[in-house]
């Protein structure tokens, strides 16, 4: 094996995973996307773009598809995970075999594990050791605008300093800039909350509520994730940032969210499973909602936008008057 410093390997090449894999190949990097369907690896090779998800973008030359996972994994000593939430432990174990102590991880995935509940840094130390150097990014970041150059910024955190500076080096390009966290928990946190408020707010707006109700479930959403992110010993300050407010105002404001578009669907009347259908990508908010709700209850913490949004999904409570029981909750301090 022969792996390369200086370059980084891609796991997920949806539109997140294949911008991210633009943005670090646009300075001459070396990178490996990896993609699950051959086909697909093959389609991308060929045509230097992801018309899946990013018609148009063209790649870099430095960039290149892969369907072989262990060419992938040997490829680089820096592995970058972008996959849902749902998929993360599952392609750990795939990566397993293959991985050495000269590799590091880091993740742009936004989720917690959705069986154990487990922050994703803790599924990586159960999977693979607690010796590994690894960190998370999250921000405001829409795909599309990464690939295009389009100036963006975002946070990462992680386990180890020195890891930690590298990686925002290597990440870091002349539009896309990245700042370094000392909060993991409420980096982590922060991207799975944000996007539990973004399918409230736009469920909201599609019950035609306006700014004045999007512009408080924002706020009082913060509100909620603070209160959970201190139960699980995170920083009030870490939540201020990129990885939390910056992410929250951009998902629940712009259409790009599939969060975002998913609540207004079903806000306009459509289905669960139709608006998932019109949208033909992982909502992942959906599935953090039974989540969040989850973990709010065993920690006993108060999240009342989350909860009515969960009886919704999932006990079918009509939306309005899930809205109804937030607005008539007894008074009480900001």
């Amino acid at each position: 094996m022969q792996t390369r410093l200086n370059s980084l390997t891609v796991f997920g090449s949806g539109s997140y995973g294949t911008a991210l894999a633009i943005a670090v190949a646009s300075k001459g990097c070396e990178v490996k996307l990896y993609a699950r369907d051959a086909q697909k690896a093959q389609i991308m090779n060929e045509s230097c773009e992801n018309s899946f998800y990013l018609k148009g973008i063209k790649f870099p030359t430095t960039l290149s598809v892969s369907s072989n996972l262990q060419e992938c994994v040997d490829f680089s000593n820096n592995l970058l995970i972008v996959v849902p939430s749902h998929s993360f432990k599952s392609l750990l174990e795939q990566i397993k075999p293959f991985f050495t102590q000269n590799h590091t991880i880091s993740w742009a995935t936004k989720g917690l594990e959705t069986q154990s509940l487990d922050f994703l840094s803790d599924v990586v130390k159960k999977t693979l050791g607690t010796k590994i150097k690894m960190a998370a990014i999250s921000g405001p970041t829409f795909a599309r605008e990464l690939a295009c150059g389009m100036p963006t910024a975002i946070a990462l955190a992680g386990n180890d300093e020195g890891y930690c500076h590298y990686m925002c080096n290597l990440l870091h390009t002349k539009s896309f800039r990245i700042y370094q966290s000392h909060d993991l928990i409420s980096l982590q946190l922060g991207g799975a909350v944000k996007n539990v408020i973004a399918i409230a707010a736009g469920l909201s707006d599609g019950l035609g509520y306006g700014a004045n109700a999007r512009t408080a479930l924002i706020t009082r959403g913060l509100a909620e994730m603070v209160r959970l992110g201190l139960s699980m010993g995170a920083n009030e300050k870490g939540f201020m940032g990129l990885s939390g407010l910056g992410d929250l105002i951009l998902t629940c404001t712009d259409d790009q969210s599939r969060n975002r578009r998913f609540g207004y669907m079903l806000g306009q009347g459509l289905s669960i499973e139709e608006a998932k259908k019109r949208i033909a990508q992982v909502v992942e908010g959906y599935t953090m909602v039974d989540v969040i709700y989850r973990l709010s209850q065993i920690k006993q913490v108060q999240m009342p936008i989350c909860t009515e949004l969960y009886r919704v999904l999932f006990e079918n409570k009509d939306p309005r008057e899930a809205a109804n029981t937030l607005l008539s909750r007894a008074l009480t301090k900001e």
